[in-house]
């Protein structure tokens, strides 16, 4: 099957589920049978296997491997999981390692500590619910079930694909045709994974008759351009090529290269492109780097004058490929279609966590939404949303399900008052309440964590239905629904406590509609 696999160009999704002990020796029975690369992340990686936690996947961005191993057993990190899938080239098998079936929603998830505010790791039932149903409900990914025989699921006839022979595909003949005349200026250039950004940059290096560095996060982040590049840049780390620039005296390169751009601190980013007079971006739009859709949402936001180039055409695999649908399913890369006014009536919806994860159509759009107007919003974010405990939720919805404005709120406060105290001297800082931490630190109120409130976690309309009150709406719904539980003593305001993140103007603004006057500020 794996050289049909190849012939077709795609990749595959291969779930072991049961005992860790069974799910190991599978594995390894497999990595026996189809010789690869084989990195192993999480879990006890066997003797001889590339062992790699979750944060060191990242390090294999820019590069290619066959086949991989993810161990969830303990915990599922996704942003690390769609990370791997995205270095795997055609021809490989990417197996998932993950708890009994059955009890694997139930199962208290090591992940959790990164995003919950629980001292102690929590079960997932709602994320995991979503991912068994996404998994079973793909025809080509296949499921091994402790007690059960092993069947592949059926290959789809697919016709022969044609791997890149070196030439630019039509679309980045086209770019580079496009680069190559550029006299100064900044592109930036964004595509899913897999589509040959990377390529592309190294392409144009070998054809340019000028001078040309490459900087990304690290040297081997740009291993396939520096390839493609034939060793006619030079690489610099981001921090050294700043340093360098600041001091030297002589002519910099003609061209700076980026490749993955978004991954590299903004404000260094920022100090760097001002160096030279033609910069090349490149930058992955899903949200797996957990910053790729933000770099355009604000970095990109912040130059004063940029161009947008993308890739649409898969060179790593083949268009339709296998692995990437069933990723970009469970983790709702998928972009929903343009939204087409229509003049609706909206109902204001509250909204449970139960409830909004029970509605798939709802899940995909409102968290569709928030990707679209928050530039950090990842992978991350939406375990967080789905399982996180004190979550709560309104949506304004159209009469055809569009949802035009969605809220996240976070639960706070209601601390003893002795904690309450400590928190104020500065001598206890627990995990979440950070509205309530802050009053009590910066306002010098030691009884505000004691106060129950309501923190905005994000908040976004759609932008054609911007500052028509729609915003304004979903929290005044929500203040008045929190007015049976707030306590409050004399010296607030109001009862209703919120705490919001995002660009400075619009939140102000946001604020006043609200009928709120902002208490602090500060940056990120």
């Amino acid at each position: 099957m794996q050289q049909r696999m190849q012939r077709q160009g795609i990749r595959r999704l291969l779930v072991l589920s049961g005992d860790a002990a069974w799910c190991r020796q599978q594995a390894q029975r497999l990595m026996a049978a189809m010789p690869g690369d084989w990195p192993w992340c999480g879990g006890e990686a066997p003797h001889g296997a590339q062992a790699l936690n979750s944060g060191e996947v990242r390090g294999l961005l820019g590069q290619e491997r066959l086949h991989a191993v993810f161990d969830a057993g303990d915990g599922l990190d996704v942003e690390a999981l769609a990370q791997l899938a995205g270095v795997l080239r055609a021809g490989s098998w990417l197996l998932l390692l993950t708890p009994p079936w059955q009890t694997w929603p139930q199962r208290r998830d090591a992940d959790s500590l990164r995003w919950s505010d629980s001292p102690q790791p929590i079960a997932t039932p709602h994320f995991i619910a979503h991912l068994q149903q996404r998994l079973t409900a793909d025809a080509e990914v296949s499921i091994w079930r402790q007690g059960e025989t092993l069947q592949l699921a059926p290959l789809p006839a697919r016709p022969d694909w044609q791997e890149p022979d070196g030439s630019p595909t039509g679309e980045q003949q086209a770019l580079l045709t496009q680069l190559l005349a550029g006299e100064r200026g900044i592109w930036v250039l964004t595509a899913p994974r897999g589509r040959g950004k990377s390529t592309l940059a190294g392409m144009l290096v070998q054809r340019s008759a000028l001078n040309c560095w490459i900087t990304g996060p690290s040297r081997a982040a740009t291993e396939v351009a520096g390839r493609w590049a034939e060793d006619k840049a030079q690489f610099w780390a981001p921090d050294a090529l700043l340093a360098h620039c600041r001091q030297s005296d002589s002519a910099l390169a003609d061209w700076l290269l980026v490749d993955e751009a978004a991954a590299i601190p903004a404000p260094l980013l920022q100090q760097l492109i001002a160096y030279f007079p033609r910069v090349l971006l490149t930058t992955t739009v899903q949200g797996y780097e957990g910053t790729g859709r933000g770099f355009l949402l604000k970095f990109c936001a912040s130059l004063p004058q940029w161009q947008g180039l993308s890739l649409q055409q898969p060179m790593r695999w083949a268009a339709g490929d296998a692995l990437e649908r069933i990723i970009d399913d469970a983790l709702l890369f998928n972009e929903l279609p343009p939204w087409q006014a229509a003049g609706q009536t909206i109902d204001y919806r509250p909204l449970t966590q139960r409830q909004l994860c029970s509605d798939d159509a709802l899940l995909q759009r409102f968290y569709a939404l928030l990707t679209s107007a928050h530039y950090r919003t990842s992978p991350l974010d939406l375990r967080r949303l789905m399982d996180a405990p004190d979550m709560q939720f309104a949506a304004a919805v159209q009469a055809d399900g569009e949802v035009a404005g969605a809220l996240w709120l976070t639960e706070e406060g209601g601390l003893p008052a002795e904690l309450a105290h400590e928190v104020w001297a500065g001598r206890r800082r627990p995990r979440g309440n950070l509205v309530a931490q802050s009053l009590a630190a910066h306002g010098g109120q030691w009884w505000a964590p004691t106060l129950r409130s309501r923190r905005v976690t994000r908040v976004a309309v759609l932008p054609a239905l911007r500052r028509q009150g729609i915003a304004r709406r979903l929290i005044e719904q929500q203040r008045q629904q929190a007015q049976g539980w707030i306590t409050c003593p004399s010296a607030l305001a109001t009862p209703s406590r919120c705490g919001v993140s995002g660009r400075a103007a619009a939140l102000s603004w946001c604020a006043s509609a609200a009928g709120r006057k902002p208490a602090a500020a500060a940056t990120a």
